[in-house]
């Protein structure tokens, strides 16, 4: 596997980035320094169609996200993309010490189960390049299928944390799949407090990155940076997109662009109560 260094990534881009990545002081104490990032097109689009991946970013900005992830403790994304990109949520930039990321994977009903073996986060764990997965499941659904999801967490390394899954406020949902609903608080919280984890990567999908833009803590969003890559490309109609449910205003918004892609990175706004 080879790996990036800071002679590949592109000019400016750590001062740039640098008031964006983890802070000591952030919006909520109880909670990791959450980034939320992904790559876009133009249409707002993060894949030409639901399962089918799609390479939008560069590669001069698919280094920077790798020496995004070099400082964050935890990479977390849903389900859908685990089943669509079969990825390896490793961080390929050179850093000292190492950096060993935790994936985190927001699986309700654990799906997980399927598509495990022979995957390339399998691979990445027996490799020792990633930490074993934090799978975040339903309480309910840990309750009906208790025995099987501890054999094979503990065949495969898997460590499981469940969340009583409730029906109001914002929460979890898996890209139009119909997911019981988990407090995106509850699974951060437990995230710091029972893993030790005090920063946090969100990378996608659809679903998961909606509905952490409207969510909130304490009337601030439980975002603290936003950092989007938009490619110059239109992937049309069919495409999954992000667009949350409610208006989200930004601020604190700056761009860089690069060869190909630019980078808009940004605080959410408080909403006006």
């Amino acid at each position: 596997m080879s790996y990036f260094t800071h002679k590949d990534l592109p000019v400016g881009i750590p001062k740039f980035l640098e008031k964006y990545l983890p802070q000591t002081q952030h919006n909520h104490d109880k909670l990791p320094f959450i980034t939320l990032t992904y790559a876009q097109s133009l249409d707002s689009r993060i894949s030409k169609k639901r399962g089918l991946r799609t390479v939008i970013s560069h590669i001069e900005t698919k280094v920077v996200t790798h020496y995004i992830r070099s400082l964050h403790d935890a990479l977390l994304i849903g389900i859908n993309t685990v089943l669509a990109d079969d990825p390896g949520l490793n961080c390929r930039f050179e850093s000292k010490p190492q950096r060993i990321i935790t994936p985190v994977i927001i699986d309700p009903k654990f799906r997980l189960q399927y598509v495990y073996a022979h995957s390339k986060l399998e691979k990445n764990v027996s490799s020792g390049s990633i930490n074993p997965p934090i799978v975040v499941v339903s309480s309910k659904v840990l309750e009906m299928m208790g025995e099987s999801i501890k054999k094979l967490a503990g065949a495969h390394q898997l460590r499981i944390l469940a969340i009583e899954p409730h029906t109001a406020g914002t929460g979890v949902t898996i890209d139009g799949i119909k997911e019981p609903v988990l407090s995106w608080c509850q699974i951060f919280k437990a995230l710091k407090q029972d893993f030790h984890i005090q920063s946090v990567m969100v990378e996608g999908g659809a679903g998961v990155i909606n509905s952490l833009l409207v969510s909130e803590y304490n009337h601030k969003s439980i975002v603290d940076s936003l950092i989007i890559t938009i490619g110059p490309v239109f992937l049309g109609k069919d495409g999954v997109e992000v667009s949350p449910a409610d208006e989200v205003d930004l601020e604190n918004v700056s761009w860089w662009t690069g060869i190909r892609d630019s980078i808009m990175c940004s605080d959410v706004k408080k909403k006006q109560i």
